[in-house]
């Protein structure tokens, strides 16, 4: 098979990672890299050893540089069009989460690719993480209804939050962030979602009046299962209990346990995000004096990827879906109804009432 040229849209931190992923992977050749900053494009090229193509405009580098493959890394309002873009253009495409801002444009992407016979891989990283399988793996032996409790708060800064502040011109933290954590909610409990509602705040006065840097979601599954999930961006975020992640069931319960420092470490730091360090496994199971049975297990998760291998494993996920025609209905699927619930859960926050599926 000859190497797949691959065109990289967007040079901030995600875009970065995948380029190195693909940079890295020998089917793959970077062909283009294009950024509407100069000053971006450049500084990626020379981090992957210079001497790439590079475009400010997509139209342009599609029609030079005619990639097989396109990675879109740019901020969410941009990912359903350019996604089509790509595929008429014959690019199979690995877009950044969330696939779009809306169901209906989500489903236009997923519609697209069917019609070209081209695939589409969505950025939902932790679908490549071993620890956290482990992690839906073990809540699908505590029993239903499950309680899932999820957040992540980034006390963002500097460069940051500067990103943060152009995410939210599309994107809540509660749908930016929050596609990962109900797609993980999806995946334990096998259920389809009843219900969310959800609440925000806008806490700066650096972003518009109509959008929320913080904000908390709840949804019901109809197998009882019930899940949260926090989060907030910009320099007033607390870092007390910043990354939580724990899942009870009737037999017991399972949490992620970063290591002390990683819980003290920098919020706003992408490789924080995918740390797990330890899961923790609690049994309820008790004697006749309403004693414990089972001491708690430990399960050290010390060699696990770092964000960099995530985005590799993200990418050898891709190529082997080209090369091997692997169907990704179920991969589309999932992303698509993670998107309707947290952009539910955004309506809920902005509308003060509960969204019914």
């Amino acid at each position: 098979m000859e190497r797949l040229k691959v065109m990289v849209v967007g040079c901030g931190n995600m875009g970065t990672s995948h380029a190195k992923a693909f940079h890295n992977i020998d089917e793959f050749e970077i062909c283009a890299i294009v950024d509407k900053f100069q000053q971006s494009r450049e500084k990626l090229d020379k981090l992957l050893g210079g001497g790439h193509a590079l475009f400010e405009d997509v139209d342009e580098a599609l029609r030079v540089a005619k990639p097989d493959v396109a990675a879109i890394c740019t901020y969410p309002e941009t990912h359903e069009a350019l996604a089509i873009k790509a595929m008429e253009a014959g690019c199979h495409v690995f877009v950044e989460k969330p696939l779009a801002t809306s169901v209906e444009a989500a489903k236009r992407v997923v519609e697209k690719a069917k019609q070209l016979g081209k695939k589409v891989v969505v950025g939902y990283i932790l679908h490549y993480h071993p620890s956290w399988a482990k992690f839906v793996e073990i809540a699908k032996t505590l029993g239903k209804p499950l309680v899932m409790r999820m957040n992540l708060n980034q006390q963002s800064h500097g460069f940051m939050w500067n990103v943060h502040k152009n995410l939210m011109k599309s994107s809540s933290p509660i749908v930016d962030c929050g596609v990962h954590y109900v797609d993980i909610m999806c995946q334990m409990t096998g259920a389809k979602p009843v219900s969310v509602s959800a609440i925000g705040a806008r806490l700066s006065d650096q972003i518009d009046e109509k959008q929320f840097n913080y904000g908390q979601l709840q949804v019901r599954f109809d197998d009882g299962s019930v899940g949260w999930y926090e989060a907030g961006w910009g320099p007033m975020a607390s870092t007390n209990a910043f990354f939580v992640k724990d899942v009870w069931g009737p037999k017991g319960c399972v949490s992620i346990e970063p290591k002390p420092e990683h819980k003290e470490g920098k919020s706003d730091d992408v490789d924080s995000h995918t740390k797990t360090d330890l899961l923790k496994l609690h049994w309820a199971q008790q004697d006749e004096n309403n004693e414990f049975v089972k001491k708690d297990e430990y399960i050290s998760t010390e060699d696990e990827p770092t964000h960099d291998d995530l985005c590799r494993r993200e990418q050898e996920f891709l190529l082997n879906a080209i090369k091997n025609d692997v169907d990704l209905t179920d991969h589309l699927e999932s992303a698509v109804e993670s998107l309707r619930i947290v952009l539910a859960a955004d309506e809920s926050a902005h509308t003060g009432k509960t969204v019914s599926f």
